[in-house]
């Protein structure tokens, strides 16, 4: 492979998973009128009965969070302390054809948790707490119908054998979103009753308050997994590590489907020794139940400039990692801006040697694709 030169060393593990306490201290919910009257608004509400309330006329535009530059400065603090509620006005399916079949409309956007290469903020602006989409029925009906639209899954792909799979997580967290509403709980039960669909999301946040949703194979959790050292560094207010590999068995017995997202890769020095480990980890906290269908995705790390100068003022020492110029170049995105990704010949190598390590390593794990 191409030579990765050294940077700054990633200290180690001293991680400790963030209580739902520690990850909304909502004070001020931000709403469109429409979803503060309705149900699921009013559920919200009920969660965080202490927090302000103030009017908006789009959840997608309110000047103090979203333009306002003063916001990096209190970016973990505005996902800890805000709150957008707002209605989902476009209803579409878009095909994906890697992680699922079908990216789902949201039900949610943005987080609680601070990733340092999440992409959902380089679109939002200077701030990225959850919004809340309080027209789940709209949504489990648009979502009803295009699955009849689709029929039976006739013939298999990387995505799924026999069903359509649908993302219902691009967004946001699905496991954070729970703690907020019951959208997640209202989604997996609805496709509890599709035969012929799952639904699927990643998640870094451990909410065993979902092992009780009842999925009945009809929901594909995606734990995402890096080295911790990887993860203590750039993966803030997140579960550990070691909790999300503790958790695959409870879940797999609990009648979801849970399959494992390698993302993002970081090329760094030592990175392929820490991902021998990782995978040792996962051989020794993980059962044959779960060997037995599991399927992983690797995706390689990409990056962009926007959000490398919001980081900048948040969080400078995750670009030690991220922001490796003489490592990448410039690739269009699919909304039309310019992100960055590791060269050619050097992202080709790091997806190879990564196969052929789990190859070695972790025989039993079906790899659905890679890039």
């Amino acid at each position: 492979m191409t030579a990765v030169a050294p940077n700054t060393a990633v200290a180690p593990n001293t991680a400790v998973a963030p209580t739902p306490r520690q990850l909304l201290q909502v004070r001020r919910i931000w709403a469109e009128p429409e979803a503060l009257a309705s149900p699921r608004g009013r559920q919200v509400l009920d969660r965080f009965p202490g927090a302000d309330i103030i009017e908006v006329d789009s959840h997608w535009n309110i000047e103090e969070l979203h333009g306002n530059a003063g916001n990096i400065d209190r970016w973990v603090r505005v996902k800890t302390e805000d709150l957008v509620l707002g209605v989902k006005k476009s209803l579409a399916a878009r095909p994906n054809g890697r992680s699922a079949d079908w990216i789902a409309p949201s039900l949610a956007n943005g987080c609680a948790m601070a990733c340092s290469y999440c992409y959902v903020p380089r679109r939002k602006g200077y701030a990225n707490p959850i919004t809340v989409f309080t027209n789940i029925d709209k949504i489990i009906g648009y979502l009803a119908r295009h699955i009849a639209r689709q029929g039976p899954k006739t013939e298999p792909n990387q995505c799924d054998p026999a069903a359509w799979v649908y993302d219902i997580g691009e967004n946001s967290d699905c496991s954070v979103d729970a703690l907020v509403s019951d959208n997640v709980a209202d989604l997996i039960a609805a496709f509890r009753d599709q035969p012929s669909a799952k639904a699927s999301f990643a998640t870094k946040h451990v909410n065993r308050d979902l092992l009780g949703l009842d999925p009945q194979g009809r929901t594909r959790v995606r734990f995402s997994l890096m080295p911790e050292a990887d993860s203590r560094l750039l993966d803030i207010r997140t579960s550990p590590i070691a909790d999300r590999i503790a958790a695959i068995d409870d879940f797999v017995a609990a009648g979801y489907e849970v399959h494992l997202n390698f993302s993002p890769v970081v090329l760094r020095d030592g990175w392929l020794a820490d991902w021998a480990e990782l995978l040792g980890q996962i051989n020794d906290g993980a059962g044959e139940a779960f060997k037995a269908q599991a399927a992983a995705e690797i995706i390689l790390m990409t990056h962009n400039q926007r959000l490398h100068e919001v980081n900048l003022g948040w969080h400078p020492k995750a670009e030690d990692v991220l922001w490796r110029p003489e490592l990448q170049q410039l690739k269009r995105s699919q909304s039309g801006g310019w992100n960055v990704r590791y060269r050619n010949n050097i992202k080709a190598d790091g997806v190879r040697q990564l196969r052929e390590l789990i190859t070695a390593e972790a025989p039993w794990l079906n790899i659905r694709y890679a890039f």
